[in-house]
């Protein structure tokens, strides 16, 4: 039965999936139907001979604008989604999320930085992307040297990341004042964008997130394990300093390469694990792959409402994930000490 509830599961989660792309690639301002499209993809296989029906400009509009957007935003959402429920799992707190140990702290000031004093085309070229993981990198670097000085367990590590946030934040905050022609540019990557969205940023992210799932969805069973307390866990023969650590490491280094192309989205790692816990209860072994899913399509249908409710204008992602997550996290706050 539990079996048969985990196919379910997964299949829910990738129709969801799926129908996100779907409703990614057909909505827009220019018009493309789905019948082209598909007839498109399909003259992409050899031996076919099947032509593909779109012009120019359609072509364009599917491959090089909707698409690699839509491929993005399944890789960040899924990232962030995973992420959220790991942190959740091993520091045993239901509103942790993926920018717990400082990493959106660092990226931001590596991004303001970027933006302030490199080069005109700073925004869209190598720098920013680099910056930013660079700086989410030291920053949560700085916070688990920290952490261990208090002996690296979970509350020690976020405290730690609170005061490096705090202290990011600060320097981010006097480096903007010094730039302050730079300050819109660095809100509009710090509320979150995928419209600048390429094959380039694919690439960029997709090595980082591949590993970061791989390592995390192997470590699943020993995560539910940990559900039980640090010390039930250790007579268990787990070694928790050294699975905290794998997992932490795997987490933020997916985290820093999504935020590094999107900017900061929040409330991902929040909405998505939970929505999930709500349904297919608290199991690492089923959530942790429903999240990958499910948060990749949750990003995409976000992305659509950005792109779309206010067009031709688009909306930063980071709004419109905010404006469901702030209700959603208050109602995990209510209900955080049942979770527990």
């Amino acid at each position: 039965m539990t079996e048969r509830r985990s196919i379910v599961a997964l299949s829910g989660g990738g129709v969801f999936l799926a129908a996100a792309c779907v409703a990614g690639l057909l909505v827009g301002p220019y018009p493309v139907s789905a019948g082209a499209i598909g007839e498109s993809f399909v003259s992409h296989l050899p031996f076919l001979g099947v032509h593909s029906p779109l012009d120019a400009t359609q072509t364009a509009i599917v491959y090089d604008l909707r698409l690699p957007r839509i491929v993005l935003g399944l890789i960040v959402g899924g990232t962030l989604s995973l992420a959220g429920a790991s942190y959740q799992g091993v520091f045993r707190n239901p509103l942790a999320d993926p920018y717990l140990l400082g990493v959106a702290a660092g990226a931001g000031l590596g991004a303001t930085l970027a933006i302030g004093y490199g080069s005109a085309t700073a925004a869209s070229s190598l720098l920013l992307p680099a910056a930013a993981f660079a700086g989410a990198a030291v920053s949560v670097g700085i916070t688990y040297m920290i952490g261990r000085a208090g002996g690296a367990g979970a509350a020690s590590l976020i405290l730690a990341g609170v005061t490096v946030a705090a202290f990011l934040t600060a320097l981010q905050t006097f480096f903007q004042q010094q730039r302050t022609e730079t300050i819109r540019d660095v809100y509009t990557w710090l509320l979150g964008q995928l419209e600048t969205a390429g094959w380039r940023d694919v690439l960029i992210v997709l090595p980082y997130a591949l590993v970061a799932w791989v390592v995390i969805l192997a470590h699943r069973r020993l995560i539910d394990v940990l559900r039980v307390g640090d010390e039930e866990t250790a007579a268990l023969g787990v070694n928790v300093d050294r699975l905290r650590l794998i997992i932490v490491v795997a987490a933020t280094v997916g985290t820093a390469a999504a935020v590094a192309v999107s900017g900061l989205i929040g409330f991902v790692g929040i909405i998505v694990p939970h929505a999930i816990r709500l349904v297919f209860g608290p199991s690492y072994r089923l959530l942790l792959p429903l999240s990958i899913l499910a948060g990749g399509g949750f990003l995409v249908f976000a992305d659509l409402l950005a792109r779309t409710i206010l067009a031709p204008s688009e909306l930063p992602i980071g709004v419109v994930t905010a404006f469901f997550g702030a209700p959603f996290f208050a109602l995990v706050m209510r209900t955080s000490r049942s979770f527990r």
